[in-house]
Formats: C-alpha cells, sequence, structure tokens
C-alpha cells in the first residue's frame, strides 16, 4: 500500500559500497551476494516496491523512508549498482538485456577511464577545459585508448545482451570511428549512425592573446593581430553527437529470432520525436543548465525515450553501463520498460537514484 515502509541502509565504507533498488519483501533483500540482484533480474522475478540503499560491511545507520504506490506495472524492476561496469556485467547473466543505451567517457579533455569528477569541475569553464577550447586537445592516443575501452566494455555487452538486441552507444565526433571500430570487433553488427542534432555554442578561439605573449616587438605583433583578425581555431559549431546502433548477430530469420527472443525489429510507431517515419536525426535541445543535474556531458530524457520505444517492449530490461545521473533510467522509467544502470562515481549514482524516486512520484 502507500503507507508501506522501506529501509535506507546508509553508507559506511565508501570503497565497498553498492547502490541499489530493491524491495525490502522482496527475498533477495536478504541474501547478501553481490550479484543475487542481476540473477534474478535476469530471470524476470517481480518485486512489487523499490527501495534505495548503500550496502556496506557493516549493517548500521537503518533510516525508514516512505515511496508511494505509483502507476507502473508490478513487472517494473530497477537496479543501480555503484560500481565498475565491467566486473560488474560479467556477474550478470548472458543474454539477460533486451537493449542497451549508454554514453560512455569520450576520452577527450580527460574525460575518459580515469574520470575524476573533482578535477573535472576545476578545469571545465563554459567553452574551456584547462584553458584550452574544449575538444582542441588532440592526442593520437585518444582514438587508441578508446577503442581498447570499448572494445572491453563491447565484449561484456555482447554477452549479456540477447542475440538481435541492439545498442545505442554515444559518442564525439571525431571520435566515432574508434567506437564503431571496437564494437565491430566485439562482434556486433553495425546498422546504422544517428545523430543527436541540439543548438551548440562555438567555441573556436581567436589568437589574439597568444600573439601579445610572443617575444617580438609591439609593431610586429600589431602586424600579425592584423593579419589574423578574423582567424578563429579550427573549430565548426558543435550542433549534433553521433549515436553508433550495433546489434548483436541473430539467431536464424529476424522472424524466427524474433519469436524467441523478442528482440531484432523495431516499432516505428513508438516514435516522440519528430513526425512520420523515424529517421537518424534526433533533434531535441540540450538540457538547461539547472537540470543538468552536476553532470557535464547529461543527455536529455526525450532522446533516450526515442531510443528506448524503438527497440524495446514494455516490462524489457534496458541496460546502461554509465549511468551518470540517470538520464536513461528516467526514460526505462516513464516508458514501463525494467533497468539496470553501473555508476562508478558515487555522487552520481545517488543522483540517479533520487531522480527515479522522484519520477515515481509523478507517474
Amino acid at each position: 500500500s502507500a503507507g508501506r515502509r522501506f529501509y535506507c541502509r546508509a553508507a559506511g565504507n565508501a570503497g565497498r559500497n553498492k547502490l541499489c533498488l530493491r524491495s525490502r519483501d522482496d527475498s533477495a533483500a536478504r541474501n547478501t551476494g553481490r550479484s543475487t540482484e542481476f540473477r534474478q533480474l535476469a530471470r524476470q522475478k517481480i518485486a512489487p516496491r523499490f527501495c534505495l540503499f548503500h550496502r556496506s560491511s557493516k549493517q548500521k545507520n537503518r533510516m525508514p523512508v516512505s515511496i508511494k504506490k505509483t502507476k507502473q506495472p508490478e513487472s517494473l524492476r530497477f537496479a543501480i549498482r555503484n560500481e565498475n561496469c565491467l566486473p560488474g556485467m560479467r556477474k550478470m547473466s548472458a543474454e539477460s538485456v533486451h537493449f542497451a543505451a549508454t554514453d560512455p567517457p569520450y576520452f577527450l579533455d580527460g574525460m575518459g577511464n580515469d574520470w575524476d569528477k573533482s578535477k573535472l569541475s576545476r578545469r571545465v569553464k563554459p567553452g574551456v577545459i584547462g584553458g584550452l577550447p574544449a575538444g582542441m586537445k588532440f592526442d593520437k592516443s585518444q582514438a587508441k585508448r578508446l577503442r581498447e575501452f570499448i572494445l572491453d566494455v563491447g565484449e561484456a555487452l555482447h554477452r549479456v545482451l540477447k542475440p538481435g538486441g541492439f545498442i545505442a552507444m554515444f559518442s564525439q565526433a571525431r571520435l566515432a570511428y574508434a567506437v564503431g571500430n571496437a564494437l565491430d570487433e566485439a562482434g556486433f553488427e553495425i546498422r546504422d549512425m544517428l545523430a543527436w542534432k541540439y543548438e551548440g555554442q562555438a567555441k573556436a578561439f581567436s589568437q589574439d592573446h597568444f600573439v601579445r605573449k610572443m617575444k617580438i616587438s609591439d609593431s610586429e605583433k600589431d602586424r600579425i593581430t592584423k593579419e589574423i583578425a578574423e582567424k578563429k581555431t579550427p573549430q565548426l559549431k558543435p550542433q549534433f553527437e553521433p549515436i553508433l546502433l550495433a546489434q548483436k548477430p541473430r539467431e536464424g530469420t529476424f522472424v524466427e529470432n524474433w519469436l524467441k527472443h523478442k528482440t531484432g525489429l523495431m516499432s516505428p510507431n513508438q516514435s516522440i520525436l519528430g513526425n512520420g517515419f523515424p529517421g537518424t536525426i534526433l533533434e531535441c535541445p540540450k538540457p538547461k543548465k539547472g537540470n543538468a543535474l552536476g553532470h557535464i556531458t547529461v543527455k536529455p530524457v526525450p532522446v533516450m525515450r526515442q531510443l528506448i520505444r524503438l527497440f524495446t517492449l514494455e516490462g524489457q530490461i534496458v541496460l546502461d553501463p554509465f549511468t551518470g545521473s540517470g538520464t536513461t533510467a528516467v526514460a526505462a522509467l516513464q516508458d514501463n520498460r525494467r533497468f539496470i544502470g553501473f555508476e562508478i562515481d558515487p555522487d552520481y549514482a545517488a543522483i540517479a537514484s533520487q531522480r527515479i524516486r522522484d519520477e515515481q512520484k509523478l507517474l
């Protein structure tokens, strides 16, 4: 009932915490095994209600939380784990997920697998990272490191996705080829490239300040400044982010695979962006600053809903190995899908879980 009470177990040991949503009256809530809820979720066990908790080695500091009854189906179930997605996905059952949608690190400007939120928040200003225009630090090793990272992630995703299941993976324009190459090597078929279209801000810089620092005469500085007065760094205004659409190979024909796994086909009549048959351009404004939730690369909920609605059915499982502030989770909740998410940063994991609770109150 609406008055049911749940328990929030507070964090004790930050290095060993894990965070997820689970029902108190689910027998798995009493099981201390780290992968229990994922095995049960993959087997489509049902938890009537949800609770948020950190679990540490010390079972202390329990705080009661009330969650109102919502209108979503009883089969809906969410799990958000505050841990690295690679070991996390290895604990999941094979072929247990219907669809994956994620926005992994782009390996630009310190946003790699060593992502440090506190360092980035000190370095990032509008259009500037570490004194350079965002995206201007070119390093030939970026693509190589990104490809190696996505290859590991892709292999883990390939194992847990059902045959015919899709993955929609965001990337950055000049490194999207590395993502596609890694997913292809991991065993996926690259089906398409979509684009989230938005109105970005120009990031190109003039060079006057560099000229002023040159150890030359003032007259020579004036001459050079006039010569390059209308020149900027080679950055066109960004207006889209690519989304690699890849598919795990089917078993048999499209129909045979669908009858067995309910994956591999799409539902064009479920589109919520644009008019008519859904296309490869997903046009949607960037979330406003106040809605960024402390994350510097937050995605809009309508874009994630569009992807989820096209490639899944109600009640199916959506996976996001880089949950961030929880946009994919919110989109899944709004469209009655189940969700598994991994987020290595405890602050983002807590934000994502709070967003789910807030969204449940609205439904």
